[in-house]
């Protein structure tokens, strides 16, 4: 029985590896389907680029949304990768802005396309916060919530305020910079990175370094 037993697991074992390898060659073609079609791509085009049929897509997900929500995390999952080892060695919590600001417009411009694709909401009949990961800036939100907030812990403040800030934040940067593709970059990137830098920094200076300047 247990010798039974153990065959099975071994070859639920090896299933489940296929199915997640499957699921990552999909995301893989998603991608790369958006590279040539855009933003818009649609699920023939993307089954296409897997070489496979849209029925074989949805065996492996269950809706365009769920596909959808797989390429947010393969692309969330990079540009924190990037944004944590720009900060590395980054010292003072406006360095670490100017350097978060700097990697996402560069994230936004190394490919537009793929960018619109993952911030699109969900389907109007799927709630938007039906997964967390859903929603890429949600992501970027919570991350800068956490420089926020090791700001605020070394002002000797309250860090409660990290997570509003931290999405605010996102949502000023991601505002101009959805503005800056569609208007087709008029000004070069590290230009409107340190034009946000000091708008968002003029905001968060007076909360992190009141405490240092009024003193006791």
């Amino acid at each position: 029985m247990k010798f039974e037993t153990s065959r099975r697991d071994r070859r639920d074992s090896r299933w489940d590896e296929h199915r997640r390898a499957r699921r990552e060659q999909l995301v893989d073609a998603t991608i790369a389907a958006v590279g040539r079609h855009g933003a818009g791509v649609g699920m023939e085009e993307i089954a296409t680029a897997a070489g496979t049929s849209k029925t074989v897509v949805y065996r492996h997900f269950a809706d365009r949304t769920e596909l959808h929500v797989a390429v947010c995390a393969r692309v969330a999952g990079h540009l924190m990768s990037r944004l944590r080892a720009a900060m590395t060695g980054t010292s003072g919590p406006r360095q670490m802005l100017a350097v978060a600001v700097e990697t996402y417009l560069a994230f936004l411009e190394a490919d537009p396309e793929l960018y619109r694709f993952v911030v699109q909401p969900p389907p109007a009949d799927r709630p938007e916060d039906a997964d967390p990961i859903a929603n890429l800036s949600h992501l970027v939100g919570d991350e800068a919530a956490a420089i926020v907030a090791v700001a605020l812990q070394e002002a000797g403040r309250d860090p409660s305020a990290a997570l509003p800030w931290g999405h605010g934040l996102v949502g000023l940067v991601r505002s101009a910079g959805d503005w800056w593709l569609q208007a087709d970059r008029p000004m070069p990137r590290v230009e409107l990175a340190a034009h946000l830098t000091d708008l968002a920094w003029a905001g968060l200076s007076g909360v992190v370094t009141r405490n240092k300047e009024e003193g006791p």
